[in-house]
């Protein structure tokens, strides 16, 4: 995910403010199940396989994702002459290419971890383009790569991890890998899928590329034993450039644009004909649309549509952007459920996708200027959980970085739990056990809800067959204690729980839970009043 240019205008809230009166609130979710949490440590899990899946386990992930770039498994990268080998076969290629990820879908099959796999570019150069403009990003790996060159690679990777297969010298196969996705960010020229769009930024091109692309990896898993897997497209970046000759080669370009493009609609959500549609690789004719569906399987059957619904800066969850209708942060990703649903309709499709939120996290100040203070940022992540959880639509959660980049280096991407030396943010005790009150005073006696998650209790439950109960507390005074006002046991599979409390004063709110023969650990706070 690349940092979201500044967008200055704030907006209108979706969700009416601080959310609803408890009770109704609570009667409405009775039956909504949790989300699955997702989480990509990227830097620390491949420095350290083990400890960082024991740490994963610890804050409660229910999967890891591991982003797979096909130029770090396939032979000669750099060049552009491609090697004479079986690029479906993960035999033919460098052993030591796998060994990392061997390591990591073995360690965390012997934790209970699951596994999600993304695998996408930059392709090697062999595969890519052959005329990128001067100063295309890592030498062109990522301009126009070869789609029929990608289903080769996804083919060997599928096979690898089917749980069929072993490795020459090993004595087992590899554990089975069932969740994928496909390829990341294609709406971002400049580091996943180029060029964006051409002719003066009039007529989209990634879309296309991406189309072929997605085709290209649903065949390969479907002939591999992976067609019953979930299959997540799209992996879409939130924003995009909407100003002037953009995106260009390489910029950004808006999502719901993209998908547009993508299925071949117009703003009106009508089938391209003509040469509209053949400027962006779609059907021409009114029968060709008709075979648009059938024709591209992985757009019309694939298991979930991805998002990056990011927040801009210290924006909080609930607000939309003013004038930008084609971004898709949190609180307009109901823009992309329309869009993708009338789609589907256009083209004689029930389909309704479910959507996973396969990246999120805030830019913290420090170190980023325009971020949330770290507090703020770990009350707004739980506020954004409990958005996406009202949402039925909404099947996971994630957290993208555990640990901030060293300060000075390439990325500038500070959503980890911690800072870059290792100090947990509040974020981290927030991300382990969200707490989150819609409404925070309460009135002449009435309850407040708290909607919480106790994460890692669904590791504790099988370690020790017992179930797990979390407390409810109030600090009524600055200098007074902790008291419990109500203990729940945790029934969700995910973790999760909804309730009404009625507090006996103001003061302030936290979770409390036990690892067993461990230590007791907390939510942030969260402070209330009573009339």
């Amino acid at each position: 995910m690349a940092l979201p240019a500044a967008l200055a205008l704030l907006a209108a809230a979706i969700l009416g403010g601080c959310g609803s009166h408890a009770s109704s609130a609570v009667s409405a979710a009775a039956s909504r199940p949790g989300l699955e949490s997702i989480f990509e440590p990227k830097g620390p899990l491949f420095a350290d396989p083990t400890g960082t899946l024991d740490l994963m386990r610890r804050l409660g992930v229910d999967r890891v994702k591991v982003f797979v770039p096909w130029n770090t498994i396939a032979p000669d990268p750099s060049s552009r002459v491609r090697p004479r080998f079986d690029a479906g076969s993960p035999a033919a290629y460098p052993a030591s290419s796998w060994t990392t990820y061997d390591t990591i879908v073995r360690d965390a099959t012997a934790r209970g971890i699951a596994l999600y796999i993304a695998v996408g570019g930059a392709a090697p150069l062999w595969a890519a383009g052959t005329h990128p403009p001067p100063g295309s990003p890592y030498g062109g790996a990522d301009w126009e790569p070869s789609a029929v060159q990608f289903g080769e690679f996804v083919r060997a990777v599928a096979t690898r991890y089917s749980g069929h297969y072993t490795p020459p010298g090993a004595s087992s196969p590899l554990p089975r890998v069932s969740f994928w996705s496909i390829w990341n960010e294609p709406n971002l020229g400049s580091a996943d899928l180029a060029p964006q769009a051409i002719d003066d930024s009039t007529i989209e091109t990634s879309p296309a590329i991406y189309r072929r692309i997605v085709d290209a990896a649903w065949s390969a898993l479907q002939a591999t034993g992976h067609g019953s897997d979930t299959i997540l497209i799209g992996e879409l970046a939130p924003y995009g450039q909407t100003v002037g000759n953009s995106p260009g080669n390489f910029g950004e370009m808006v999502p719901l644009r993209f998908v547009r493009a993508l299925y071949c609609v117009d703003v009106a959500l009508h089938p391209l004909h003509g040469a509209a549609a053949a400027a962006r690789g779609c059907p021409t004719t009114a029968a060709g649309s008709k075979q648009f569906a059938s024709d591209n399987p992985g757009l019309f059957q694939a298991t979930g549509f991805a998002v990056h619904p990011y927040p801009s800066g210290a924006v909080p969850p609930n607000v939309a952007l003013v004038g930008e209708p084609d971004f898709v942060n949190l609180a307009s990703l109901p823009n992309l459920e329309h869009l993708l649903d009338n789609v589907m309709s256009t083209y004689g499709s029930s389909k309704r996708f479910p959507f996973y939120v396969t990246e999120y996290g805030y830019f913290t100040n420090p170190p980023y200027p325009g971020g949330p203070p770290p507090a703020v940022a770990a009350a707004d992540i739980n506020w954004a959980e409990y958005i996406a959880w009202l949402n039925p639509r909404i099947r996971s959660w994630d957290q993208y970085l555990l640990v901030d980049p060293a300060p000075g280096g390439p990325s500038k991407f500070v959503t980890g739990l911690e800072f870059a030396n290792g100090t947990p943010k509040p974020s981290f005790a927030a991300y382990r056990m969200p707490i989150y009150l819609p409404v925070t005073r309460e009135n002449g006696g009435s309850s407040l809800e708290v909607w919480g998650c106790v994460r890692p209790a669904h590791y504790a439950a099988l370690d020790t067959g017992l179930p797990q109960r979390v407390a409810i507390e109030l600090q009524a005074r600055p200098d007074g204690a902790f008291e419990v006002v109500k203990t729940l046991t945790i029934t969700d599979p995910n973790g999760y729980f909804d309730t009404d409390v009625r507090f006996r004063s103001g003061g302030v709110v936290r979770l409390a839970w036990s690892y067993p023969h461990g230590p007791t650990v907390f939510s942030r706070t969260v402070a209330i009043t009573t009339g």
